[in-house]
């Protein structure tokens, strides 16, 4: 697997697994749950229990909201979390993590190309991410699942992003944790790089077609052949 890094003129990201270690702060969540089953895994560990049920429920949970979308829920959908949201937590400040080494990636790569988001996630908990580690600055193009008519894995936010960077989709990189990120990235014509920092493991990443399987963002310096600063 490899990139055409002269055609690279643009570069999209997902946020939650990719920038976001959402992934981790969801283990935190249900990790007291798995503590007393701790005793039937390899190691005697819940967190492995834990990561495996996040694991196997991502990709359903993806797929449901591509179902959504495409018969026009979506929207409806989105207000019912928010509202849902908004009752369970509305004493409790949201916790963000980000993946080791975001910001310095971001600072370095936004020195030799445009950046934007490209997430199927809310405006609210996308804008909070960002706002909380002052990220909103990097990105000329930030899109949600509310942005475009239909949302990954269809093309479309790829190629809206695309335009408002004024680039061909083409001549995008989309990095991304899962596969519904990658099938969406191909499907607008754009190269791919899947990232091992989320929930994505690397035979799932493959299969959707990935040009490109990293650790973490944080490699994309070294494989565009880029100094960091």
């Amino acid at each position: 697997m490899t990139l055409d890094i002269n055609r690279i003129k643009a570069i999209c990201f997902d946020i939650d697994g990719t920038l976001s270690d959402t992934d981790d702060l969801y283990i935190q969540k249900v990790l007291p749950f798995f503590k007393p089953f701790s005793v039937f895994t390899p190691k005697k560990e819940p967190t492995f229990l834990a990561r495996r049920l996040i694991m196997n429920l991502e990709t359903p949970g993806n797929e449901l909201y591509h179902l959504l979308d495409r018969f026009g829920m979506d929207a409806f959908a989105g207000k019912v979390y928010s509202r849902i949201n908004k009752t369970v937590s509305v004493k409790k400040a949201k916790k963000y993590l980000m993946i080791p080494g975001t910001e310095q990636v971001l600072r370095t790569l936004k020195q030799h190309f445009p950046l934007s988001v490209v997430s199927a996630g809310s405006h609210s908990s996308i804008f909070g991410f960002l706002e909380a580690f002052s990220l909103t600055g990097f990105f000329n193009a930030i899109a949600t699942s509310q942005t475009c008519e239909y949302t990954k894995p269809f093309p479309h936010p790829v190629i809206w992003a695309a335009e408002q960077m004024k680039v061909k989709p083409e001549e995008c990189l989309m990095v991304g944790d899962t596969s519904v990120d990658i099938r969406a990235g191909r499907s607008a014509g754009a190269q791919t790089v899947g990232v091992l920092c989320g929930f994505g493991e690397e035979k799932e990443l493959c299969k959707a077609g990935a040009d490109l399987i990293l650790n973490s963002p944080v490699e994309l310096i070294d494989h565009l052949h880029l100094t960091e600063s």
